[in-house]
């Protein structure tokens, strides 16, 4: 009788921990704070690289964890601080918060440096260093898959690798997930520049090695193109506030203080997420500015818990859990002036603007030839009608503001120097198109 009961403990532990494994999030890890406790390890050093100045740097992380956890295969977050590529560091407050919320959860989380500064503070200098933050980045990345296939220390679980971050860190990884072609970026560098810094992958540690990811946290981001996110790309999480001065919440330029280039923020990102069907998660905070959860006061602490819970929804969803969600979603802005798109469940419409991804019709009508110019060039869309044309240099400078009333415009060249240009064309009922010229 004492034998048949011991063999059924044994079948019942045996089964619970099956269970475990199969659905992560039955016992509560991963869904909730499993653990009060968290191991922090300092300055773990995971690759180094030239610096903007030529001054070598060693870069490293701190890695968080669940005190006395016995996972052998645990998700991984890896955080990546904000500081406009020129500051910052992985104890911020925010980075600090988020890893250690999500070590109580049960995941393995890091906080790294990368390499920061750039000089001039013009648009082709900020994109070099968003570039050595990427190759920082993936060598992070490659030395936790190298860890996993050696000594194992870290216990990391490769098929669950997410990054994310604020701000600069958050562009960062944007750009990690989703450039991944160096021609994506040949309106900024030429390959000449791009070879020079050591390509996409970079040289700052653990050659060899996978740079495979999972999903993305977007918090305030974005990026240089939305046209990026492609159907079969890798979910993305974003939270962004909409009177974010810094990095816009929709098309705009980036604005540390110095103007710098136009990217996409992330509402653009939501609506090309749900036009290529990519799984993905949005969350709004109307009026708020940028990065308003950071800070550690009241109003950030409140931010930072709806953030949270909204991206514990994210993850939970990615391992496959069936928690209930503690923070719905509210992609749309109920917000005049904001640029419009429907739901991704198409609901319908409430603000007043067009939609800043112009629809493929819009598209097929727009013409732009010679592109690329030598001297003048023509665009035209189809139908007479009163427009405004802005035109703006890659460092977010305005070059020039024409208004027609017609179904074409002439633009003059009249000295512009070599390079690539933006051109927005509004209507007097909102935003019409956005469309990349060059002139050499």
């Amino acid at each position: 009788m004492l034998m048949r009961k011991f063999f059924t403990l044994i079948t019942a532990l045996l089964f619970v921990s099956v269970a475990s494994a199969q659905t992560p999030c039955a016992t509560g890890r991963y869904a909730s704070d499993v653990y009060t406790n968290i191991t922090t390890t300092s300055n773990i050093t995971y690759g180094a690289n030239t610096s903007w100045n030529g001054a070598n740097t060693t870069l490293k992380l701190d890695f968080y964890e669940p005190t006395g956890d016995t996972a052998t295969k645990r998700p991984l977050l890896i955080w990546v601080h904000g500081g406009s590529f020129i500051a910052g560091s992985k104890t911020d407050v925010d980075m600090v918060d988020f890893a250690e919320g999500f070590a109580r959860k049960g995941y393995a989380c890091a906080s790294i440096d990368y390499r920061l500064g750039f000089f001039p503070f013009d648009s082709a200098n900020a994109v070099k260093a968003v570039v050595r933050a990427t190759q920082d980045l993936k060598a992070a990345i490659r030395f936790f898959y190298k860890d996993r296939q050696t000594a194992n220390t870290y216990k990391i679980d490769t098929n669950n690798i997410y990054i994310g971050g604020s701000s600069a860190g958050a562009i960062t990884a944007l750009h990690v997930a989703y450039l991944d072609d160096e021609c994506e970026i040949s309106d900024y560098l030429t390959a000449t520049q791009i070879t020079s810094l050591g390509g996409l992958e970079g040289n700052s540690g653990n050659p060899g090695y996978s740079t495979t990811v999972h999903g993305v946290i977007n918090g305030c981001g974005a990026l240089a193109r939305y046209s990026w996110l492609e159907p079969g790309d890798v979910p993305l999480c974003s939270i962004h506030g909409t009177n974010d001065g810094t990095v816009k919440y929709n098309r705009g330029i980036v604005n540390p203080g110095t103007p710098l280039m136009y990217l996409d923020g992330s509402r653009m990102l939501h609506e090309r997420a749900c036009a290529v069907n990519l799984d993905h998660q949005f969350y709004t905070f109307n009026g708020a500015p940028h990065v308003p959860y950071a800070g550690g006061g009241a109003v950030q602490v409140a931010y930072m818990d709806t953030t949270m819970n909204f991206i514990r929804d994210f993850l939970v969803k990615q391992l496959g859990c069936t928690d209930g969600m503690l923070q719905p979603e509210n992609p749309m802005a109920q917000t005049a002036n904001l640029y419009a798109i429907d739901y991704c469940d198409g609901s319908p419409v409430s603000e007043v603007c067009l939609s800043a991804n112009i629809t493929e019709q819009v598209q097929k009508k727009m013409k732009i030839y010679p592109n690329p110019a030598t001297d003048n060039l023509t665009v035209s869309w189809g139908s007479s009608q009163e427009m405004t044309v802005e035109l703006f240099d890659f460092a977010g400078r305005k070059v020039g503001t024409y208004n027609v009333s017609d179904d074409h415009f002439e633009l003059q060249r009249n000295g512009l120097k070599d390079g690539s240009y933006l051109l927005i064309m509004s209507t007097k009922d909102g935003h019409y198109g956005t469309e990349r010229i060059i002139f050499n």
